[in-house]
């Protein structure tokens, strides 16, 4: 029988079971996880990601959030074997906020056809290292990918390998050296954001990569998916959801 949960009989640093499927998760590791699962039922889950955590793996070898999330939902719920958990979309590793993973393969085939077709409405927050002029407006541009570099670039017109790039911002407030900027993210580009408000001459701060004259601590970006507003995958009711997170 698992032990799916933390007791005075069960050292807070052991998860028991007669066979894992998954790594066994410390309390203090379990706990922050479950404070910051947004919204989930039997079809998705929604989790406040931290900056410099990555989503699904890569050259680096380290463990992606949807590892962790199957373990713990595996020790929590005392279930045995396999754990489903499909990735409809990723955030890039620096960036905080909201991440959807699919707990269904229904799910996962509409969520994503979602994200692909702009069902899903995403706001983000970010701290620039200028003030954008105008305070608001519109940005279009033609973006190409260097894959060498993992670096986008606006182009001045359409290419073999450019794709428009379009997302709405406005100024929010200033802070004591920077700019609170919400965007309104319309496509799903590589690195959009970060490359459009840097061609715009707005920095995210700690963006070393696209202008920033300083990283933050710990490696991440001032750069949170703030909020996303989408129709349920089964259910077709409307479920907006806003990271707990502050830059």
């Amino acid at each position: 029988m698992c032990q799916g949960v933390f007791t005075d009989k069960v050292s807070e640093n052991r998860y028991l079971c007669a066979e894992m499927e998954y790594r066994s998760l410390p309390k203090e590791e379990f706990d922050d996880i479950a404070s910051r699962i947004l919204y989930e039922d039997n079809h998705l889950l929604a989790f406040d990601k931290k900056a410099g955590e990555i989503v699904q793996g890569d050259k680096t070898g380290d463990e992606p959030l949807a590892e962790t999330l199957k373990a713990f939902i595996a020790q929590r719920d005392s279930k045995p074997g396999k754990v489903f958990l499909g990735v409809p979309h990723r955030l890039d590793r620096p960036v905080s906020g909201i991440c959807l993973f699919a707990k269904t393969s229904k799910a996962l085939e509409r969520l994503s056809a979602m994200f692909r077709e702009g069902g899903v409405h995403k706001t983000y927050h970010a701290l620039c290292c200028a003030k954008p002029q105008p305070e608001e407006g519109l940005l279009e541009d033609w973006m190409e990918r260097n894959e060498k570099l993992n670096k986008s670039f606006i182009t001045r017109k359409p290419g073999p390998q450019a794709k428009l790039a379009k997302l709405k911002y406005r100024l929010l407030e200033p802070t004591i050296s920077y700019w609170l900027v919400e965007v309104e993210l319309l496509t799903g580009r590589h690195h959009q954001i970060r490359c459009q408000l840097a061609h715009l001459g707005c920095p995210i701060k700690g963006d070393l990569k696209y202008g920033a004259p300083r990283s933050n601590p710990g490696g991440g970006i001032s750069l949170n998916s703030h909020s996303v507003e989408f129709e349920h995958p089964v259910r077709h009711e409307t479920i907006r959801l806003e990271s707990r997170q502050t830059l």
